[in-house]
């Protein structure tokens, strides 16, 4: 990384903000921080410096926020939930600008757009994983244990939809069991995909399959698994987790491998 780069965040909810902070700070940035009021959690303000509030529609206010900062290359990290971004916010004239000018109106045309106007304005949006390389699993079993050969076929058969479904640029994941599609992901996120699986299935056991789309724009949408998401799976009869390798955030991964091993989930990690 450039010594003359001034670097900014874009801060959405959950740890990978903080995780991005973090492996900044070991190679010596501070960030500055833009915190989305409806999402980031206010826990950030311990781990940055400068920290700028604002709501999730005041793209303007964020490009005058890191230009006066000097800031010219910016990550995004942390979950903004889709459906906030088309139902509850208030845009400024730049976002209608923005959304004006969109043919699609989905996730990705919008953060897409969002990264046009930044570079437009010297921002370029870099990779949300530059400084968490170690963090995105090599491919193979992660787990003690592998998955069973009905695991394996329910998982192979989940590949292929979600392959799919990533072309269509859709979702990403997709709930299968029993050689059977159960749940596909659109807009609501993975935890929500997996309880609508689980009430269809009558407590018989799921697999689930999160890949990343392929041409998956890793600068705004990185595919991400916690142990918020292995308690849930435990919870909800999922016995075998397919991932994409080298291009899914783990967090906390040694928890969440103990508790996955814990629980006799296998995670596997696919390309």
């Amino acid at each position: 990384m450039a010594s003359s780069s001034r670097y900014g965040l874009i801060a959405g909810n959950g740890k990978f903000p903080f995780l991005v902070l973090e492996a900044a700070r070991t190679q010596g940035l501070d960030m500055v921080v833009a915190a989305i009021n409806e999402e980031t959690f206010p826990e950030i303000e311990q781990h940055a410096k400068t920290v700028y509030w604002m709501s999730l529609g005041q793209l303007g206010k964020l490009i005058k926020t890191f230009k006066s900062e000097g800031v010219n290359h910016a990550i995004m990290a942390g979950q903004v939930k889709h459906k906030l971004i088309f139902s509850s916010i208030i845009p400024d004239l730049k976002m209608i600008q923005l959304l004006a000018s969109l043919a699609t109106k989905n996730t990705d045309s919008l953060i897409g757009g969002v990264a046009k106007m930044l570079e437009d304005e010297g921002i370029h949006l870099i990779e949300s994983t530059a400084f968490l390389r170690p963090l995105l699993p090599e491919p193979g079993v992660l787990t003690r244990r592998a998955p069973s050969e009905d695991e394996r076929r329910d998982l192979e058969y989940g590949y292929k939809i979600a392959r799919e479904l990533g072309r269509l640029d859709l979702g990403q994941t997709v709930a299968v069991s029993d050689g059977a599609c159960i749940a596909l992901e659109a807009m609501e996120g993975t935890d929500a995909v997996m309880q609508r699986a689980a009430s269809l299935v009558n407590g018989r056991m799921l697999r689930i399959v999160k890949l990343a789309k392929p041409n998956q724009d890793l600068r705004f949408d990185v595919p991400v698994i916690g142990l918020a998401t292995v308690k849930l799976m435990a919870r909800l009869k999922v016995s075998a987790l397919a991932i994409e390798a080298r291009k899914t955030l783990m967090i906390d991964r040694d928890d969440l491998v103990r508790d996955a091993d814990a629980a006799d989930i296998s995670i596997v990690a696919v390309v």
